[in-house]
């Protein structure tokens, strides 16, 4: 059977809300590939009728997914669809790690003293180059600086990544140095990949990826770092399960949240967690949300 491609370039802000239509409507032919480095972002959908795929398309576009150029559709080739992502996905860094596809091993030079994270994250699985993720690695790679100089160091950390998606977060987390992580997330095939990152890195074993939607992957754990790289609304939802998941000291990371939510987002977390210190930082279009839980209940 004949596959085809329509490939809409969309405004880089409206990447967020795509995300959530495709999400609302259950579409796992349709995706949005973003591109960070140069603020660009395109959806992207697979099917075996061209017209069906315009339909689609123009349903998105009245939630606001409107194209910024002509739309391209195209036939594919035995299994280019997979390959189709390759195109965003750029090697990054922060400090001393790399987060590298895995299609430039052979040519990657990896400075002495580095580490690297070889990412092969497939179709609508996350990469690192979107802002979110970004802004999600940069705090713990701040946090494994901390508290490595604490009297217990990272083997006692536990680490929690809800909502794992390729395993970026947690296997960065194992990378750092980090023995108890963890990783869920509600899509099988999310935990599937995440699976095959952490044997492609050397990491298999070392992070335990189970399928759990949020509530059930958090229920009766609690970590020292928890990382929730999730949609605002879906975090705002589950803001007590959580913050309950939060050990004493330990620290809240949530992104996937648009710069224009931040305030609803630290406005229901304060709620939540009344008297935990509150930090957010903007990056591009979107922001982060961070809170410590102090080590006692405020008197």
């Amino acid at each position: 059977m004949a596959l085809f491609e329509l490939k809409i370039e969309i405004a880089a802000a409206a990447a967020g809300a795509a995300d959530e239509a495709l999400l609302e409507r259950g579409w796992g032919n349709w995706s949005v590939l973003e591109d960070a480095i140069v603020r660009r972002a395109w959806l992207v959908g697979i099917g075996a009728e061209p017209e069906v795929l315009r339909a689609e398309y123009l349903s998105l576009a009245a939630d606001g997914a409107a194209a910024l150029g002509e739309a391209t559709l195209r036939a594919l080739a035995d299994a280019d669809w997979r390959d189709s992502y390759k195109a965003h996905f750029h090697a990054w860094r922060f400090g001393r790690l790399h987060w590298v596809p895995v299609w430039e091993r052979e040519t990657f030079h990896l400075p002495p003293g580095d580490a690297v994270l070889w990412l092969d994250p497939g179709l609508a699985f996350g990469t690192g180059n979107h802002e979110t993720t970004r802004l999600c690695v940069e705090r713990l790679v701040a946090l494994s600086g901390r508290m490595a100089g604490t009297s217990a160091g990272k083997d006692g950390i536990r680490v929690i990544d809800a909502g794992c998606g390729s395993g970026i977060l947690a296997l960065s987390a194992a990378l750092l140095g980090f023995i108890a992580v963890r990783g869920f997330d509600n899509d099988p095939e999310a935990v599937r990949v995440s699976r095959e990152n952490a044997a492609l890195n050397g990491l298999a074993g070392r992070v335990e990826f189970f399928t759990a939607d949020l509530a059930g992957g958090l229920a009766g754990r609690t970590a020292d770092i928890v990382l929730a790289n999730i949609q605002a609304d879906v975090l705002m939802r589950f803001a007590r399960e959580l913050v309950a998941a939060v050990a004493p000291g330990g620290t809240l990371v949530l992104s996937g949240i648009l710069a224009p939510e931040n305030a609803q987002v630290r406005a229901a977390f304060a709620a939540a967690a009344p008297g935990w210190p509150i930090d957010s930082r903007v990056m591009g279009d979107w922001s982060d949300v961070v809170l410590t839980r102090p080590l006692r209940p405020a008197s």
